[in-house]
């Protein structure tokens, strides 16, 4: 038999003032104060870029002091590939006479083009050289013009805009990018479970990024472990809008080996329960799901007879395991989450 999972949830934690301090700003934020009032609409991704006339470590020297000069210029960014919800600065540059030309363009979390320009061109000769130095000043050299495409991009995106972070413009969309690394059929059983589950916590799953505040994906690792058993850690990762990581549940397990191979059946089921209630924790607790969405109850789970009845934790009673299933361990119901500092 499994043992019970254990769910570890890792969040944010608020900070309680222990009595009453001065607030010089109360009131009166000023500009910045008021910039920063609400979450970055968007972060952008810099990942090394692959067609830019430049080898594997100048390539990823460009990303970094490109995503530096545009931190520079207060546009969130970071060196590397893009979480979900991420925008991304795809680099290339192309030869023309004894120069060379940077090329950016801004893609959207779903792929799409949203502006395109060109930099200064460069001596042949010292893009070659592509010393750290030269790469630099390129980076501050062009970062007004991404920030300028990001500007427009951004500005048609809030056109658009209709849901807001604290899920004050309706239930909050979260994408969901699915779950990978299971052997079996764990992937797609884990993914279409956590899906069901995920709608009855009031929010809107999603495959696409657009119109999405949250993100959340699944990734699962085996292991040897002793006892002719493997070690199963499921790992869920929830990530906001602007690229910040809200939070991770880890569902840790040990089964006979090979027991998972097949279908994940009842598993698939009981960790998704308890995953999908972890989810829309870290959500709440960074105000997602805003103030009325938390006091209101979960709504029930979907009907359809699928997945079978569970006791309440800590019982020790075991859902029945499907026909079908090739002899995967019973499942007894996990452990409630626990809310650790991060």
């Amino acid at each position: 038999m499994l043992r019970s999972l254990a769910v570890l949830l890792v969040a944010l934690s608020a900070l309680a003032a222990c009595g009453p301090l001065p607030q010089p700003f109360r009131g009166n934020p000023g500009a910045e104060g008021r910039r920063l009032a609400a979450p970055p609409a968007y972060r952008i991704a810099v990942p090394s870029p692959t067609a830019a006339l430049l080898p594997d470590l100048a390539s990823s020297d460009l990303a970094v002091a490109m995503s530096e000069a545009l931190e520079a210029a207060e546009v969130p960014a970071v060196a590397g590939p893009p979480a979900p919800l991420d925008w991304r600065l795809d680099i290339t540059a192309d030869r023309e006479g004894q120069g060379v030309v940077p090329g950016y363009a801004i893609r959207d979390a779903d792929g799409r083009v949203l502006g395109q320009a060109r930099g200064a061109p460069v001596g042949l000769a010292d893009w070659s050289q592509s010393e750290p130095a030269l790469l630099r000043e390129v980076a501050a050299r062009d970062a007004p013009v991404v920030a300028g495409l990001l500007s427009r991009g951004e500005a048609a995106r809030r056109a658009s805009e209709t849901v807001a972070f604290n899920g004050a413009g309706g239930p909050p969309r979260l994408r969901f990018t699915g779950v990978r690394g299971a052997p079996g059929d764990g992937n797609q059983a884990l993914a279409t479970r956590m899906r069901d589950f995920l709608a009855t916590k009031g929010l809107v799953v999603q495959d696409g990024a657009e119109g999405a505040a949250f993100a959340v994906s699944g990734e699962v690792t085996m292991a040897p472990a002793p006892d002719r058993k493997q070690r199963v850690e499921i790992l869920w990762k929830v990530s906001r809008r602007d690229g910040h990581d809200l939070g991770r549940a880890l569902q840790l397990n040990e089964v006979p080996t090979g027991s998972l191979n097949g279908l994940w059946g009842d598993v698939a089921y009981v960790v998704a329960e308890e995953a999908s209630v972890a989810v829309r924790d870290i959500i709440a607790n960074a105000g997602g799901l805003g103030e009325a969405a938390t006091r209101r109850g979960e709504a029930p789970a979907a009907a359809g007879g699928e997945a079978p009845p569970l006791e309440s934790a800590g019982t020790g009673a075991a859902p029945a395991i499907p026909a079908a299933a090739p002899a995967p361990p019973r499942a007894r119901p996990p452990a409630r989450a626990r809310t650790v500092a991060p």
